[in-house]
């Protein structure tokens, strides 16, 4: 088993533990209390939720501008930003660490892309690595990088109270179409233990002839929980699941000093624990009983431990979302 913490650091833990242990304890306080709050909440969420009568799309394209994986020539990141493109419009989802690292503009320009032409920016959930960097996530201020601001005044869909500078910030309260073919899962909750209550929403698509997609930034509320929402919205077949799942099992991404810091920061257990094996089985049964024919996964917040038992164990074509890449779903 992978170490998260260097023995280097063992020294420096056990002389802090004084301070860290009472600490920890009262966050694992709230930490539980939140997470009562999280299944109640998305209890009443799904059972309130209605069918949404969704348009068609003839075609859906995914473009990847930020990812962990990469094509050679395209910087590789540990945050989330995609480019969808359909017969009707375009839209960005999340936009990485934005100006707090290279990445996106780097990426963007290799690709051509302009954000003039698109219709549309949504933000997964308000972390560093969706919404624009550290500084971005403490002001709850969405950030792009100054070189791809658009000259309009574009809508930016957010599933909490935040500001988006340059944009018209629009909070999702529900399930609702965002533009024509793109609907919004609504906020889903979930008690994370270093971060805190989160809510993050997720996209769906219908694909003329095929079925939904569904499309996630990280899926913290779990994609149990947000397939349970989708078939709230809508009764037609899954037939792709695109994005981050959250499975730091055997080690994380952008590691620091000696410290698996997604293993312990970014599991949403406290600090104790790790994700488990077990915790994938539950989550690959819960894919293979929706029944997509495509699964395109996020290696952003995934180990390569749980991409491989997901390439083995799915019985979907199973993809690794690779930055520069565009996918015809």
């Amino acid at each position: 088993m992978i170490l998260r913490i260097s023995p280097i650091w063992w020294p420096l833990l056990i002389a802090l533990s004084p301070i860290v242990v009472p600490l920890m304890l009262l966050k694992y306080s709230r930490f539980r209390k939140n997470s009562i709050r999280a299944a109640s909440t998305n209890k009443s969420r799904i059972n309130h939720a209605n069918a949404i009568e969704m348009t068609e799309l003839d075609f859906l394209e995914l473009t990847a501008l930020v990812e962990w994986k990469a094509k050679e020539g395209y910087m590789s990141d540990a945050g989330v930003s995609y480019l969808l493109k359909s017969n009707f419009n375009k839209m960005l989802f999340d936009v990485g660490f934005g100006p707090d690292r290279p990445a996106l503009t780097h990426n963007a320009s290799l690709l051509k892309f302009d954000i003039n032409q698109v219709d549309a920016l949504t933000i997964s959930h308000l972390h560093c690595d969706h919404m624009g960097g550290i500084p971005a996530q403490r002001l709850r201020q969405v950030v792009v990088p100054a070189k791809l601001m658009s000259t309009d005044i574009k809508p930016c869909f957010l599933p909490d109270t935040a500001d988006a500078k340059g944009f018209k910030a629009q909070v999702v309260t529900n399930p609702q179409v965002l533009v024509p073919g793109i609907v919004s899962t609504g906020p889903l909750s979930r008690s994370l233990f270093i971060f805190g209550y989160t809510e993050e929403q997720a996209l769906l698509a219908l694909i003329k002839g095929k079925g939904l997609v569904v499309i996630t930034g990280c899926g913290h509320p779990t994609i149990e929980t947000i397939l349970s929402m989708v078939r709230r919205i809508s009764s037609k077949p899954v037939y792709a699941i695109c994005g981050g799942l959250h499975f730091p099992i055997s080690g994380g991404r952008g590691n620091r000093a000696g410290i698996q810091l997604q293993t312990i920061l970014g599991t949403g257990k406290p600090i104790w624990k790790r994700i488990t094996d077990e915790d994938l089985t539950h989550t690959i049964e819960a894919i293979n009983e929706a029944g997509p024919e495509k699964v395109l996964l996020s290696a952003h917040d995934t180990c390569d431990h749980t991409i491989s038992r997901m390439e083995k164990e799915l019985r979907a074509e199973v993809e690794v979302i690779e930055a520069g890449e565009t996918y015809s779903i």
